[in-house]
């Protein structure tokens, strides 16, 4: 892989064991609905979240547990934890 890789190219490099549970948690629908920018669906690297059907959707399996949204979300309205062990993210080398 070169220096100039896509973003897409490098999210293939990397490995995720689903939980059934997402780590990744809208604390109130309703904070989204009233939220003008919907920064979320901008800021994550790995399009974890979509607006629909008036809410957002937390698409977690791609999660690749950068902590963006932690910080991101203008409300605070994103509670992300890390996965329980042996789930999440494993990152490839080579």
């Amino acid at each position: 892989m070169s220096d100039k890789s896509t973003i897409e190219e490098k999210l293939f490099t990397i490995r995720y064991k689903v939980d059934d549970i997402s780590h990744l948690i809208i604390k109130d629908q309703e904070v989204c609905v009233q939220c003008e920018t919907k920064e979320c669906n901008d800021f994550c690297p790995a399009d974890v979240y979509s607006w629909a059907d008036l809410q957002t959707h937390v698409a977690f399996e791609n999660c690749i547990e950068c902590g963006t949204c932690r910080i991101g979300c203008p409300t605070a309205n994103i509670e992300w934890v890390y996965p329980k062990g042996g789930y999440g993210i494993t990152y490839k080398f080579g």
